[in-house]
């Protein structure tokens, strides 16, 4: 299985992403680059893709997948297209504030210790639907990394898409995203742009 192995402060700084985006609260030491080239319509297209796949650590073919999907439905598919990337389960984990990365939500779900609906679901890409509720194992609660990522969590907002209680480590999927529930800079016209061409 293909895995992207790039150092993610260097990445975050090529694609102009704040590290906070990803869940990391490091920082690059270096300064951006000043007196970038102008880049050509295409180089702004392709940037704009490969960030959004980085955030979410979707690769191209799976990406295209999620882009046909998005076109299929009825609505603007650029905020299709982000909707579809919110939804993966390995976000929404993120997004509950049960993971400090997507990469850990990824590798925790893929472990199972996460249950959608009561059923234990270990792939990363599923899809939450609106009213699915996703739940630790009871076994899962009891160790000693999930409490240290909760309480390091412990802050952090849950977007008003899922309902969350903290006690019992639920949440549940009471709508489903909208465009201005994504809370980093992303231009996905142009990423539609591209694959339209």
């Amino acid at each position: 299985m293909a895995r992207n192995m790039q150092p993610v402060l260097k990445r975050c700084k090529t694609l102009g992403i704040t590290p906070a985006t990803m869940g990391i609260s490091k920082t690059s030491k270096r300064n951006p680059k000043q007196n970038r080239k102008k880049q050509s319509e295409y180089g702004l297209q392709l940037t704009e893709k490969q960030k959004v796949k980085f955030i979410y650590g979707v690769l191209e073919g799976q990406f295209r997948k999620y882009y046909v999907m998005a076109t299929k439905k009825a609505g603007i598919t650029g905020e299709m297209l982000l909707q579809i990337l919110e939804t993966r389960l390995d976000n929404v984990v993120f997004r509950m504030g049960l993971a400090n990365t997507r990469r850990e939500a990824r590798q925790l779900v893929n472990h199972g210790h996460f249950l959608v609906n009561g059923k234990k679901v270990d792939i990363p890409s599923y899809l939450v639907k609106n009213g699915d509720v996703i739940s630790l194992k009871e076994k899962s609660k009891s160790s000693t990394r999930i409490k240290e990522i909760v309480e390091t969590n412990a802050s952090r907002l849950v977007p008003k898409w899922l309902d969350m209680d903290k006690n019992t480590l639920t949440g549940k999927v009471i709508a489903l995203p909208m465009r201005d529930d994504i809370d980093y800079e992303v231009e996905e016209h142009l990423i539609v742009e591209l694959y339209s061409k």
